[in-house]
C-alpha cells in the first residue's frame, strides 16, 4: 500500500532515559537490611539499583530533552504529554504541566496517568490512540518514577527490589506502518490488595499517617502468577490481533520486575530467552519507567534493526497488564544529543537513604499519632491494617 493511501500511525522517533548517578548494590542493602547478595539474585536476578539525589520533575525533564534531542524536534513542537507515575512530586498541579514548561511545549495538552508499573504503557496506547485519530501530530509519552522516599527500607521483601529512573519517547504521525500495530490492555481488579502501598493518598490524609511513611502489602507468589498470566496473554492476544506470530517477533521488551517471570513470560509467549532483552540485574524495578529505560539501552547496544518488530509486555499495580506490539522505523540511532543533565552528585546511595530515613523519624517525632500505631483509625471496613 503506498503511503499516501495509508492510515495514519504513530512512529516512535525519539528516546531517552535519566538514570541517577548514585547506585545501590544488594551488598549495600545488606548494611541495613537482614538479606544478601546471594538471597536477592537467586529470587530476583537484581544485582543493584539507582537512587535519586533530585525529585521525580527533574528526572523526568532529563529524559524528555534527551528525547526530543534524538527526534530532531523542540519542545514547542510537542501537541501531547504523558506523563505515566505512581510516585508524583505533586499531583495536583500535575506533574505533565510541569515537563510541559521545562521543554517549552507552550499549548500542548498535559496529563498524568497512573496504572503503576505499565504507566508508560498506558500512556504509549493513549497518545498513539490521539494521534491515529488526528487529536494531535506529536507527543511525548514519559514514564519516570521516584520510589525511594516512598519505600519501606525496613522491609526487606520490596526494599530489594525497586530503584529510580525516567525514560522518555518521541511519537509522531506517519503514513508508515510504524509504531503500535496492536495492543492489549487488562487489569485483574479483583486481585488489588495484592499490591497496595498504604500511606500513600487521600485515604490516610488528616489521619495520624505522615505522607511517604508507608507499609507495603505485596504478596509476592499471587503477583507472580498473575504477572505471567496477564503479560503472556496480552502479548498472544496483541499478535493474534496484529495476524502474526510469536516467529515474527525480533525482540521482546518486557517489563523487569523478576527475571524468573521474565522468563516463564517468554516460555509461554513461545519467544526464546535470546530474543528477549533483559537489563533487570543493573537497574532493578523502576516502575513505569522500567520499560522504556530497557527499550533505550536495547537500541544503545544495537538489539533493535530497523523495522524490527518489537513486543512490550508488562505488568503493575491494580493488578493491570497489557503488551503492545510496536514496529520500530527506519533509524535506531539518535539524530542529536542534549546538553541538559542533572545537577551533580556527592552522596553516594547508602548516604541518601539515611538521609531520607531521618528526615521521616523527625518527622514521626514531631506528631501523634506514629504511623500505623491506631490502624483502626484507617477506614478499611473491620479489617484493619497489619
Amino acid at each position: 500500500m503506498s503511503e499516501s493511501l495509508a492510515e495514519t500511525r504513530a512512529a516512535i522517533t525519539g528516546w531517552g532515559k535519566c538514570l541517577p548517578p548514585a547506585v545501590l548494590t544488594n551488598d549495600d542493602l545488606s548494611t541495613i537490611l537482614d538479606t544478601s547478595d546471594e538471597w536477592i539474585v537467586s529470587r530476583t536476578g537484581i544485582r543493584e539499583r539507582h537512587v535519586s539525589h533530585v525529585g521525580l520533575e527533574e528526572l523526568a525533564y532529563v529524559a524528555a530533552a534527551r528525547a526530543l534531542a534524538a527526534a530532531g524536534v523542540q519542545g514547542s513542537d510537542i501537541e501531547l504529554i504523558a506523563f505515566g507515575s505512581c510516585s508524583h512530586d505533586d499531583q495536583v498541579p500535575n506533574m505533565a504541566s510541569g515537563i510541559q514548561v521545562r521543554i517549552g511545549a507552550h499549548s500542548a495538552a498535559a496529563f498524568d496517568i497512573n496504572t503503576a508499573c505499565t504507566s508508560f504503557l498506558y500512556g504509549l496506547s493513549a497518545a498513539n490512540a490521539l494521534i491515529r485519530t488526528g487529536v494531535v501530530s506529536r507527543a511525548l509519552v514519559i514514564g519516570a518514577e521516584l520510589i525511594s522516599p516512598f519505600m519501606d527500607w525496613a522491609d526487606r521483601d520490596v526494599a530489594v527490589l525497586f530503584g529510580d529512573g525516567a525514560a522518555a519517547v518521541v511519537l509522531e504521525a506517519t503514513r508508515r506502518e510504524e509504531g503500535v500495530l496492536a495492543e492489549k490492555l487488562g487489569c485483574y481488579g479483583e486481585a488489588r490488595e495484592t499490591l497496595r502501598v498504604e500511606g500513600m493518598g487521600g485515604l490516610y490524609a488528616n489521619r495520624g499517617v505522615l505522607y511517604g511513611v508507608t507499609r507495603w502489602r505485596f504478596e509476592g507468589q499471587e503477583i507472580f502468577r498473575r504477572a505471567v498470566h496477564g503479560m503472556a496473554t496480552a502479548s498472544l492476544a496483541a499478535l493474534a490481533r496484529a495476524g502474526l506470530t510469536p516467529d515474527d517477533v525480533d525482540l521482546v521488551v518486557p517489563h523487569q520486575a523478576n527475571l524468573r517471570i521474565i522468563e516463564a513470560v517468554a516460555r509461554r509467549a513461545g519467544v526464546p530467552m535470546e530474543r528477549v532483552y533483559v537489563n533487570i540485574a543493573r537497574h532493578g524495578n523502576m516502575s513505569a519507567a522500567t520499560l522504556p529505560v530497557a527499550l533505550c539501552e536495547a537500541l544503545e547496544e544495537g538489539r533493535v534493526r530497523p523495522g524490527a518488530l518489537l513486543l512490550l509486555p508488562g505488568f503493575g499495580a491494580g493488578l493491570s497488564f497489557g503488551a503492545q506490539l510496536v514496529r520500530w522505523g527506519r533509524r535506531t540511532t539518535p539524530l542529536g544529543s542534549s546538553a541538559v543533565e542533572l545537577p551533580p552528585n556527592e552522596a553516594s546511595a547508602l548516604d541518601l537513604i539515611r538521609a531520607c530515613l531521618a528526615r521521616k523519624l523527625h518527622a514521626a517525632d514531631s506528631r501523634a499519632p506514629q504511623p500505623w500505631q491506631q490502624a483502626a483509625a484507617l477506614p478499611r471496613g473491620s479489617k484493619a491494617p497489619g
